[in-house]
């Protein structure tokens, strides 16, 4: 029987292990499919379970040094736990390494002849080996097995030469009297590099799969089920049923998807249209999970539950496209499993034809041999990206700009389009009152309009009083005080009734008085939201709610222009709004869609690409996440959800959108300083290596183990000190504060 499994997998450090796991997983009798997520840390399999059962996956996966969680057995809880534990393991092996590192220098530096600074510092490699390396190890054997090579293959035949030669330097120090030199500080230095490159990723990592679990906790856990004799019961989401009536409190998440069967309200759908203004709605009007009933009471029916649901199937969007993308893979890794064969054979070589064509003594061949194992050790390539990142993640912080990794990194500077959400990205992104005018002098009018609306609970509401309250309006207080869903509020002075709210419920069929009526008609082209005030004699104020354009907006994108960048806005608002926007933005109006929906958005990315650009999308709501994710690079707005920036790999700190550029002129700039790191640790090996083995012997230049040992150390040092210029660096584009 063709079945579908997702399971947890442990002990992956790197892209490389997610492709061994993968790799494994395919080549087992029965796996139609198998797809690693290093993000999510998970393992999707299409299998037939006559052939093959989880059991049988999980022993041939633990063959290779790693292991799957197998659903049920271990509680979501008891995962995340393990995944603490893990992280906090890794952490003490870094601390642990680095200590050990700082001692073995020490002890050579200020001991170099003595025999007893000689075993110390093998006690101390020791240690470093298997506790902080010992996963290195593990790992490089279950590569060795399978006959592929990575990082851990590298890092272990690096450091386990570097300390077999020293603990056989050692012995026959104590055996002869003879001097010979250590490389311990080698092998603990590479165990602590590129264990604190790992801890780095790691830390990226958990913040990913944090992204699937905020969006998980949009679900509300009950709801109030209606029974057919008219009595509400609280029931478990899962229980709930297509058919089923559901009774909707103010201030209650909204658990399926439905329709509204009786009564009204407002009900806030930012996390579906990414807009800040509550939609009304009443019978008839379509209802989503995760979005937040705020006001009147009323009845729906269940049409989408459990998978069904707009917001379940984000949340397997999210999740399927963040296990689409290309893994995460360093040039490091993608090179090991050619450079550490190639090295290993040089160094054999080298021995074979110093014993045979040079007729050099057999301690001489071997020498010549150990310094190209020696001067071969990783530590170059292992500091490459990682110092270059913090260096460069330092300095971008300094721009108000968090970058998580190197793809971003890369990518990000090769945008050639960039699509942003209007709403909190392009807008301030909450309501203001942006307009007010009363047909008289009377400014008792103000003073009534601020009491009314202090007593709403309305967003809108909040919008106007704080606007008058800004102004320096004192509130007058009404008598009563009265909600009218879908319509606006009621309020009484004394025996004066007042309303406020939409043109029919206030005016009726009254004309307004000329500059009303044309600063509505002229506001609401703008797609600016217009309150009415009046009484039962006249319409006395108009009021404009809009969502402002940052100050900082037609900036970024006249900056963003100029890098030769094409600028597109997407939104669920209206068009009137939209063009409105666009047209303060300096966005062309034919790069413009207003009313999309989350998946619209995502196919607005796919269709951009589908033409050969690549595309960065920035946005704030979690309606934008499935564009996020399907992006050549996603970002985030800082003040935005936390789902956005969890999705996003860059998320800009502050409001500020001129971040965005600064944003990608820093991406070019440390992407060059990478690569120029990385082309010099290959380029080092590739001169070095043939000095090592004795290719200038002629010319009297003999390289030994402990000279290969030392022009190791200066090719990594050199690696931070060209990773240090980052911080120095002028962005032209701005400060991005």
């Amino acid at each position: 029987m063709r079945r579908k499994a997702e399971v947890a997998v442990l002990e992956m450090s790197c892209a490389v292990c997610a492709g061994n796991v993968e790799k494994r997983a395919r080549e087992i009798k029965g796996v139609a499919t198998a797809n690693v997520n290093f993000a999510a840390e998970t393992l999707s399999l299409e299998y037939d379970s006559d052939i093959v059962t989880l059991d049988d996956v999980r022993r041939e996966i633990r063959a290779i040094g790693y292991d799957i969680v197998i659903d049920g057995e271990t509680s979501r809880q008891e995962l995340e736990d393990g995944e603490r534990e893990r992280y906090r393991r890794l952490r003490r092996r870094v601390v642990v390494a680095w200590g050990l590192s700082v001692v073995v220098m020490a002890l050579s530096m200020l001991f170099m002849e003595s025999r007893v600074s000689a075993w110390l510092q093998a006690a101390a490699a020791i240690v470093a080996l298997t506790y902080s390396g010992g996963e290195f190890f593990r790992h490089a054997a279950g590569q060795l097995r399978h006959g592929t090579a990575g990082m851990d293959l590298l890092v272990a035949l690096s450091t386990s030469i570097a300390f077999v030669l020293s603990l056989a330097g050692t012995i026959f120090t104590d055996a002869a009297g003879a001097e010979h030199a250590l490389y311990y500080d080698a092998s603990t230095m590479v165990i602590a590099f590129v264990l604190t490159g790992r801890l780095l990723e790691e830390r990226a990592k958990r913040s990913t799969g944090a992204a699937i679990k905020s969006l998980m906790g949009l679900k509300p856990q009950k709801a109030v089920r209606v029974r057919e004799d008219g009595v509400g019961e609280e029931v478990d989401v899962a229980r709930i049923a297509v058919g089923d009536r559901i009774m909707l409190r103010p201030g209650e998440k909204i658990a399926v998807d439905g329709v509204v069967t009786g009564g009204s309200s407002s009900v806030d759908e930012s996390m579906i249209n990414g807009e800040p203004m509550p939609v009304d709605k009443s019978v008839g009007d379509k209802l989503f999970a995760g979005t937040i009933n705020m006001s009147g009471s009323v009845v729906m029916e269940a049409r989408a539950v459990g998978d069904d649901t707009l917001l379940a199937q984000i949340i397997d969007t999210v999740r399927r496209a963040q296990g689409s993308k290309a893994p995460v893979q360093r040039l490091a890794d993608k090179v090991s499993a050619v450079f550490v064969p190639v090295v290993v054979g040089v160094s054999a070589l080298t021995l074979v034809l110093w014993l045979t064509v040079g007729g050099a003594a057999l301690s001489f061949a071997l020498m010549r041999a150990a310094a190209v194992l020696v001067i071969a050790c990783p530590c170059a390539l292992g500091l490459a990206t990682p110092t270059a990142l913090m260096v460069g993640m330092g300095r971008a912080a300094q721009s108000h700009v968090l970058i998580k990794d190197a793809v971003a990194l890369e990518k990000l500077c090769r945008t050639e389009c960039v699509v942003l959400d209007k709403t909190g990205t392009i807008t301030e992104g909450h309501p203001e009152m942006t307009v007010y005018v009363r047909d008289d002098d009377d400014e008792r009018c103000d003073s009534l309009l601020c009491g009314i609306e202090t007593c709403s609970e309305h967003p809108l509401a909040r919008a106007v009083a704080a606007g008058l309250t800004g102004r320096g309006v004192t509130p007058i207080m009404p008598d009563r005080f009265d909600n009218m869903p879908g319509r606006g509020v009621e309020a009484y002075y004394g025996e004066h009734r007042y309303r406020v709210g939409n043109r029919a419920f206030v005016a009726g069929d009254r004309a307004l008085p000329q500059p009303l009526a044309d600063m509505a008609a002229e506001q609401e082209a703008t797609g600016a939201t217009v309150i009415f005030f009046g009484d039962d004699e006249r319409v006395r104020a108009v009021v404009a709610i809009a969502d402002k354009v940052k100050e900082n907006a037609a900036e970024a994108v006249g900056t963003l222009k100029k890098q030769g960048i094409e600028v597109h806005m997407l939104t669920g608002d209206a068009a009137g709004a939209a063009m409105n926007v666009a047209r303060i933005a300096g966005i062309d109006t034919d790069k413009v869609m207003a009313g999309v929906m989350p998946q619209d958005k995502e196919e607005y990315v796919k269709r951009l690409q589908g033409r050969g650009m690549r595309v960065t999308m920035v946005g704030d709501g979690i309606n934008d996440s499935q564009a996020l994710v399907h992006a050549d690079v996603g970002v985030a707005m800082g003040r935005g959800t936390d789902v956005a920036m969890d999705v996003a790999q860059v998320t800009l700190m502050s409001s500020n959108l001129m971040s965005l550029p600064v944003a990608i002129e820093l991406s070019a700039t440390c992407v060059k300083v990478i690569k120029e790191n990385l082309f010099w640790a290959f380029f080092y090996n590739v001169i070095a290596i043939p000095i090592a083995a004795g290719a200038l012997y002629g010319l009297g230049v003999v390289l030994t183990p402990a000279m290969a040992g030392a022009a190791m150390a200066f090719s990594s040092v050199s690696v931070v000190l060209n990773s240090l210029r980052l911080k120095y660096v002028k962005i032209a584009s701005g400060s991005g504060k």
